[in-house]
């Protein structure tokens, strides 16, 4: 049975802290649904002790776990998958490394047709941002919301990413995101388990 590709989607700050790293991701995984590993270190051992850390958190609480940019990574932590990026690894490379089960997202940004040619790569997922203006990436291009009606034929899960919180994430939901990938408006509120049982709610309110 395919993974569920919707709900909540969170990101990890990028930190050298495991101990806060992981402490906040326990604090949040009862109510997510998929968490991704983000950290740009070059420091290739830190990053492989806090993704195995983290993988095992995520396989304990039946959560997803995808692993960003690196496919390597993904590979030696048992990851669910990988989500890749513009100047990352191309899709049919990582589809050949991980196999057909992987998933795989691609970020669209704010293109409906980088978005198309990535379904058709065979990506499991796409994903749009900044939907809002976002803390984590200021510099980002806006992706209009109209972006998840107009690419539902595409026929794939839609992530939203980009200064989501619980105050907007109905807004995004409604124009038919599947899923909210949140970073700051979960790890950088002073509660992040309060702040991903409000995301999750908002989900569950939205069917998804």
């Amino acid at each position: 049975m395919p993974p569920r590709l919707e709900g909540l989607y969170a990101v990890t700050p990028d930190t050298v802290d495991s101990v806060s790293l992981l402490s906040q991701v326990a604090a949040v995984a009862p109510h997510i649904d998929i968490l991704q590993y983000r950290n740009k270190s070059e420091d290739a051992a830190l990053r492989l002790e806090q993704a195995r850390a983290l993988a095992d958190l995520c396989r304990r609480h039946g959560v997803l776990f995808i692993v960003n940019d690196d496919v390597e990574l993904a590979v030696q932590t048992g990851a669910d998958g990988v989500h890749l990026g513009r100047d990352d690894a191309a899709l049919s490379a990582a589809r050949r490394r991980l196999g057909a089960a992987a998933v795989i997202g691609a970020s669209c940004y704010d293109s409906l047709e980088r978005a198309r040619r990535a379904v058709e790569a065979g990506a499991s997922y796409i994903a749009f941002g900044a939907v809002f203006p976002s803390a984590t990436k200021p510099q980002a291009a806006q992706a209009p919301l109209s972006l998840f009606a107009a690419a539902r034929a595409l026929g794939a899960p839609m992530v939203a990413i980009g200064g989501i919180d619980a105050g907007n994430a109905g807004q995004v939901l409604r124009a038919g995101a599947d899923a909210l990938a949140v970073i700051g408006g979960l790890f950088a509120r002073p509660d992040p388990a309060a702040a991903a049982r409000e995301l999750a709610e908002a989900c569950r309110r939205a069917g998804r």
